[in-house]
């Protein structure tokens, strides 16, 4: 490329496009390329699937692997339970209250996710309550609660009355209201937030970690260990694992266009 060329591209807007570029290409593109050489290679640099024939063979990480998909689905259920109604009343309330209590549920994110899972640590402590799996799911539902209501708030809030009115107007009662016009429009919201909780919750580790003393161990803290080990071939094979369910997820979880557009009412 000339100077002359290289001035014109600098000064379009494609240009503009160059630092995301070189992001993606460090933080992204790159990341994932080593996640597949890795997986795809064993300890003296050859290609082989003795990565993947290792976790197959291990029955304590194919059950670990299982037991954070329970969990991460009983996580998911219990967000969605407490999430849609939570969303549902702030998206019927005045605009300006919205939003502030939207705020207060938004505003524990903005502290680390060690700070939040420690303070629950303490507040079992200050009940005398047991860490395990109970202190587990619920800091599980703690953290990641917001990230469902969110989404689902959003959809609702940016819904169009006029369909609410329609099915009034054809002497739909509260209930059918809500089941045949207001639920199935905001599923894409639901679909954001499924999407947004469940894989977090598989991957993470320092909230098994902290609210079960170690005992249990979720996918995340199978991967970790084994980086932490200098397994890297081993533990790149889970992560593609782990990529690969999160695809898979994205894809059944995918915003129809046809949902927007107000289709499958009724």
């Amino acid at each position: 490329m000339s100077i002359r060329n290289l001035y014109r591209f600098l000064s379009s807007r494609k240009s503009w496009t160059l630092p995301y570029l070189i992001f993606a290409f460090f933080f992204v593109v790159l990341p994932l390329f080593l996640i597949v050489y890795f997986a795809f290679t064993d300890e003296s640099g050859q290609l082989s699937l003795v990565n993947f024939r290792k976790f197959m063979a291990h029955p304590e990480a194919i059950n670990t692997f299982i037991y954070s998909i329970g969990i991460a689905i009983i996580n998911t259920v219990l967000c969605i339970l407490l999430g849609y109604p939570a969303a549902f009343i702030l998206s019927r309330l005045k605009s300006g209250y919205a939003q502030t209590i939207v705020m207060l549920f938004i505003l524990p994110m903005w502290m680390n996710i060690l700070i939040r899972t420690l303070a629950t640590v303490a507040l079992f402590d200050f009940f005398s309550l047991p860490l395990g799996e109970g202190a587990l799911i619920f800091g599980m539902t703690y953290n990641f609660l917001p990230f469902m209501i969110y989404p689902i708030y959003n959809t609702l809030q940016k819904m169009d009355q006029s369909y609410i009115e329609a099915a009034q107007d054809l002497g739909a009662n509260s209930f059918q209201v809500f089941w045949k016009t207001i639920f199935p429009l905001s599923l894409p919201g639901i679909a954001s937030g499924i999407v947004m909780v469940f894989m977090p919750t598989i991957s993470t580790f320092a909230i098994a970690e902290l609210l079960t003393m170690n005992n249990i161990k979720l996918f995340g803290t199978t991967i970790q260990e084994n980086i932490n080990n200098s397994m890297w071939n081993y533990g790149a094979a889970l992560s593609l694992i782990m990529l690969f369910l999160i695809g898979a997820t994205t894809l059944l979880t995918d915003e129809k266009k046809e949902n927007e557009e107000g289709g499958g009412l009724w």
